[in-house]
């Protein structure tokens, strides 16, 4: 069982967004990671898709044509499959705007204009809409209708070659494989929705959101900002490394004096806390090389665990280097409730629960995934169409899927 707050009734909580709905027009990672935040603290999302279904529903892992990695970002929202190529498929959707609080996309700009969707062609059917465009450059500007996927924005956002300068002897790139640029632009994205939202209910307006791959990922080199401005003398080391024990590594994070006085304790130098060397930060950065051989020459005497162990008695910031499989099997993990189950037309799979938990509010994801299309129907028939239009559509729907 998960944790719970101290002092909330878990039975008796409602969801922060309970009637919300929201339009899901992205389709990747960044957007719907965006609404699957939506949808776990309640709101109603409607995934809009094409009658293949987008693209990843065929990434693995695959179990009976059910993609887990599709589930994790989409699990909790309704699946209605529209033609947006279609007059009729256009206007069902600006019918369902006329219904909706959020509408989210992350086509690359230019395309919702052509669909006469974009926010200045539907922004009188629902004033109160709030319309968030995710893209890689931003909606205007001279790199505007570039392609991007976050490996792009990644190099384009000069996060790579930060990365790179802390790897001492390197001089080429890594291969990109976690996909940082979509989950934080996505994290943004949720954050902004929540402030137009917040807005919305003291002025009554809605209005547009212009959501930046690239100033997302510019946002976590936070010391690079700055230091490109101005000149900085590089340490001879990086501050936050590896240190080797003899059968692994640990990572050890010396971001304190006192932190920095526990380890000097532990490997048995207590003295080098005045040592002129190190006695002072700016000295100790000058001289970074020198302590982490000290420090090392200590760890490379013990195992992993002895040294945690060590490191974790003095209080000092320690962990060993972890699958991900073994970091979802730490207790913690299941004393906080982080994983859920969600079921699928392939069985069952576990995907990671928000990363926050609320004393007066459920935080959770659903519990199944919608089938490709399961609510066309229902949605079709609120907006006003009747059986013969509602049958027309599945022909539709039938005709593109085969062509």
């Amino acid at each position: 069982m998960g944790t719970t707050i101290a002092g909330n009734d878990e039975g008796n909580l409602t969801r922060s967004f309970d009637g919300l709905r929201v339009l899901d027009f992205s389709t990747t990672i960044a957007g719907p990671h965006c609404t699957r935040m939506l949808a776990d603290l309640g709101a109603e999302v409607i995934k809009i898709e094409t009658a293949e279904g987008e693209t990843m529903r065929t990434r693995p892992p695959v179990r009976n044509k059910c993609s887990t990695a599709f589930g994790q970002l989409n699990v909790g929202k309704k699946s209605m499959v529209l033609d947006l190529k279609s007059p009729e498929g256009v206007e069902a959707v600006r019918r369902l705007i006329a219904t909706a609080d959020v509408l989210v996309e992350n086509f690359r700009p230019g395309v919702m204009r052509r669909l006469k969707l974009d926010y200045a062609a539907v922004r009188h059917i629902n004033p109160k809409l709030i319309y968030c465009s995710i893209s890689g450059y931003g909606q205007s500007g001279p790199s505007a209708e570039l392609p991007a996927y976050a490996p792009v924005i990644h190099a384009a956002s000069g996060y790579e070659m930060a990365h790179l300068a802390y790897q001492p002897g390197r001089s080429r790139p890594d291969y990109c494989g976690i996909y940082h640029a979509d989950v934080l632009t996505g994290a943004y994205a949720f954050g902004a929705v929540t402030a137009a939202l917040y807005q919305r209910s003291t002025g009554g307006k809605g209005q547009h959101i212009d959501v930046s791959m690239l100033e997302s990922m510019l946002s976590l080199t936070l010391n690079e900002v700055q230091w490109s401005q101005f000149e900085v003398k590089p340490t001879q080391r990086p501050m936050f490394g590896p240190i080797e024990t003899s059968d692994g590594y640990v990572m050890v994070a010396i971001a304190s004096e006192k932190t920095f006085q526990s380890l000097m304790q532990v490997i048995g130098h207590p003295e080098w806390v005045s040592d002129p060397r190190f006695a002072i930060y700016s000295d100790r950065r000058e001289n970074w090389a020198s302590l982490m051989d000290g420090v090392e020459a200590w760890s490379r005497t013990v195992d992993t665990q002895a040294c945690l162990a060590a490191l974790n008695e003095y209080g000092v910031p320690s962990s060993a280097y972890r699958t991900v499989r073994e970091a979802l099997a730490d207790p913690q993990i299941a004393h906080r409730g982080a994983l859920a189950e969600v079921a699928d037309g392939g069985g069952t799979f576990k995907v990671l629960n928000l990363p926050f938990r609320m004393s007066g509010a459920t935080v959770s994801a659903a519990k199944r995934m919608s089938t490709l299309g399961e609510h066309t129907r229902s949605y079709l028939k609120e907006i006003g169409l009747s059986e013969d239009e509602i049958a027309g559509f599945a022909a539709e729907r039938v005709k593109t899927a085969r062509s």
